[in-house]
């Protein structure tokens, strides 16, 4: 063969080789396209369109200069999801394997289980908070055999559980017991097992103890193998192996029981070591997702900022959250502004989708939702003003306590912007840090001090001679009293037809001789405003009250208590002693600050509230601001306020002129002493406002167990200071299309 057909015999053998390739192309083709394109097709369906949340970061919290008090850090978090493991996978052996690496690399993985690890197995529900025992127990009265075991134990020990509640009582007895504790339609009658689930239903969280469940029957050891049985975890593990597994199943079982969800966060902030074990290990049903935890940038305003935490049980959820966007791990406000302000912080999650292949592996993703963050709350607050403000409560307590250590004690003070009901310090004594609170739990409990009490807005207290100015303030209005009259004050004011046993003794025994309204303001004559409360009587006082803001809700977005208003026991008029601050009466600082903001203002009175205003996240545009309009006008008349004013301004440079003589500003004031048991355990109460003349602040304040109103005065005194010196500093957050506070 010659030269030149060896090369077209080569040709043609190329030639072959292309055309036997494409018709193996072409074969392959025509199998994909058109004898399984079924099956492929729905195999790559399935592998594009699974959908993924991504989580909005939350909003920031800051001051009302734009100063940072709570901001986000991304981190990543690792779930298990029993969904995504491939089919006929064992998910007990993939949650043992997972479980085995955090161990191994020292990763803490959050276990709720009240359980112990050790081989004695202690239940640990002392060491659970309110809304991790409320979840076990829900637990339990869902799991058939605890359920009975309870019911059976608690028939013979109703004791152990809270009354019903009046529309749960029968008109007919459970068998074996009082009619009082049934609890069942009405007429009918229970069997011993209905009365015992029933008592079941009623039992609470706060009486849920390690004692109960053991005296029940329902040992540790004897749960985790109900919970193996119920949960089908391989009876071939140990019950150390198990311990670890029945943690997460109850974690899942938690989700599965009303939220229809498999996923739950394992182990939070993981670091991206871990992550890369992870991936390499190919570890099924574990998914690294991106998230953020919150940061706290300040140790002050722990009880106006509050926390984050998870859901109190499913049931929570799925009837509150689920419709509002909100998945079973995800964490809300619970306290403070990060509660009231959910709406504005929560943001809006978004939506991708993600292709995986065979193996798990991602190959592909695209945003079908982009996740838009929450919003900028901006408060009302000055944090360098409240960190001044707690510290000068605290050093207050502290000094008091080396000089007088009989007793514990606990203050609140509130600080109002007049003519807004901006609140500009809340301030409680002792106080905790908001970023390590968790870690110190144990401690913050026993605390006799209650560190987590908020004295400024939840403690509530007689207040004492603080209530003079609006009862003078009432009695005038009322036509009680005019500017021009005077009494004399014998001493002792005595209840008319009823001399020898109602009687209301003023501070000074031998009496104030004859004042007018302003005079007995400035010496606080108990005689006087006696009898302003007896013209008054105590219905046409209580309203004068409520008008004031005394009694009822502040307004304030965070938790308070609404006090106590006086009332009259069965045939007796108390009005007289509720009139100078005692009777059965009951105000927190807020509420005080607040009435007295209202008097100065001449009468107008505003809600309390910490929003400033809340902003797009790009600081583009107002999507809410506070309340700054009314919500009540008291026409007080100009006279009647200066003859107040003037009685409180009396004070200031009378009895109390050596406290406010290093006072920066002019001042009024109004002493509060409330007793308790004994002089030594007297509450005081102290509030004032300032300037005197053009009123801007009012603040209140409220000392535990410590003694007369007076004692106050300089710490009054430092807080007026530290408003009325403070620079004119604004920190403004950076951003597109900036918006003036």
């Amino acid at each position: 063969m010659d030269h030149k057909e060896m090369q077209n015999a080569r040709l043609y053998l190329l030639a072959a080789f292309l055309v036997a390739a494409l018709l193996a192309f072409l074969a392959i083709l025509y199998d994909t396209q058109i004898i399984h394109y079924e099956d492929y097709s729905a195999k790559s369906i399935r592998s594009i369109v699974r959908p993924e949340k991504v989580e909005a970061s939350r909003g920031i919290i800051t001051d009302r200069n734009g100063r940072v008090l709570v901001s986000n850090r991304s981190t990543y978090n690792l779930t298990f999801d029993s969904s995504i493991l491939p089919p006929n996978a064992d998910a007990n052996s993939a949650i043992l394997r997972l479980l085995e690496l955090c161990r191994d690399q020292e990763i803490s993985w959050i276990d709720n289980l009240p359980i112990s690890y050790e081989a004695s197995y202690q239940y640990t529900i002392d060491q659970m908070d309110s809304l991790q025992k409320n979840r076990f127990l829900g637990y339990l009265k869902n799991l058939s055999y605890s359920r009975d075991a309870l019911g059976a134990y608690l028939l013979r020990n109703s004791h152990l559980v809270p009354p019903p509640a009046d529309d749960e009582k029968t008109s007919a007895p459970a068998v074996g017991t009082a009619s009082s504790d049934s609890a069942s339609e009405p007429g009918k009658t229970l069997s011993p097992t209905e009365h015992g689930q029933a008592l079941v239903d009623r039992l609470t969280s706060a009486n849920l103890t390690a004692d109960l469940l053991n005296k029940a029957g329902i040992t540790p050891v004897r749960l985790m193998e109900i919970m193996r049985t119920e949960l089908k975890v391989d009876p071939d593990l140990s019950l150390a192996q198990a311990r670890l597994m029945l943690g997460v199943q109850y974690e899942l079982s938690l989700r599965t029981l009303n939220t229809s969800m498999d996923a739950y966060v394992l182990a939070e902030d993981i670091d991206t070591a871990f992550i890369s074990m992870l991936s390499d290990g190919n570890y099924l049903g574990a998914k690294v997702v991106n998230s953020s935890v919150r940061v706290y940038e300040t140790t002050y305003a722990a009880h106006i900022l509050g926390y984050m935490g998870s859901f109190e049980s499913p049931e929570e959820y799925k009837n509150i959250y689920k419709d509002q966007g909100y998945d079973y791990n995800d964490q809300i406000g619970r306290t403070g502004v990060e509660a009231a302000f959910e709406k504005y912080l929560k943001g809006t999650d978004g939506k991708r989708m993600v292709s995986s292949n065979d193996s798990g592996k991602i190959t592909g993703e695209f945003y079908q939702i982009e996740p838009e963050p929450g919003a900028i709350v901006e408060l009302t607050i000055d944090l360098d003003f409240q960190q001044q403000v707690e510290e000068i409560l605290a050093a207050t307590i502290q000094n008091m306590n080396r000089t007088k250590p009989d007793a514990e004690r606990g203050a609140g003070a509130a600080v109002i912007k007049v003519g807004s009901g901006e609140v500009l310090a809340l301030a409680s004594y002792p106080t905790f840090d908001i970023s390590t609170f968790r870690q110190n739990m144990s401690e913050i409990n026993a605390d006799p001090g209650r560190p987590m009490f908020n004295r400024a807005t939840v403690g509530t207290y007689p207040p004492g001679s603080t209530l003079k100015p609006l009862t003078a303030a009432a009695a005038l209005l009322s036509g009680n009293t005019t500017l021009k009259e005077k009494i004399r004050d014998t001493g002792v004011w005595r209840y008319p037809g009823d001399e020898k046993n109602s009687y209301a003794r003023c501070w000074y025994h031998a009496g104030h001789g004859k004042l007018n309204i302003t005079q007995a303001i400035t010496h606080s004559c108990n005689y006087f405003f006696a009898e302003m409360g007896y013209r008054m009587g105590m219905d046409l006082f209580r309203e004068y009250l409520v008008k004031f803001g005394l009694g009822v809700s502040s307004g304030i977005e965070i938790s308070e208590n609404k006090g106590t208003l006086p009332e009259n026991p069965e045939g007796q008029n108390q009005a007289p002693w509720a009139a100078f601050g005692q009777s059965n009466q009951l105000y927190s600082p807020l509420q005080l600050a607040n009435y007295i903001a209202t008097l100065v203002s001449g009468g107008k009175h505003y809600s309390a509230h910490l929003l400033k205003a809340a902003k797009s996240y790009d600081n583009s545009s107002v999507i809410a601001v506070g309340n700054t309009d009314p919500v009540d006008v008291i026409d007080i008349g100009e006279a009647n306020l200066q003859a107040i004013k003037q009685g409180m301004r009396g004070l200031v440079t009378g009895s109390l002129a050596p406290y406010f003589r290093n006072c920066v500003v002019d001042a009024g004031a109004k002493t509060g002493t409330a007793q308790v048991f004994s002089n030594v355990n007297d509450n005081s109460v102290f509030v004032c406002f300032a300037p005197y003349d053009e009123p801007e602040i009012a603040v209140a304040i409220a000392l535990e167990r410590g003694g007369s109103g007076s004692v106050l005065a300089s710490t009054a005194v430092e807080i007026l200071n530290a408003y009325f010196t403070q620079d004119e500093t604004s920190f403004v957050i950076t951003g597109e299309n900036q918006l003036l506070p």
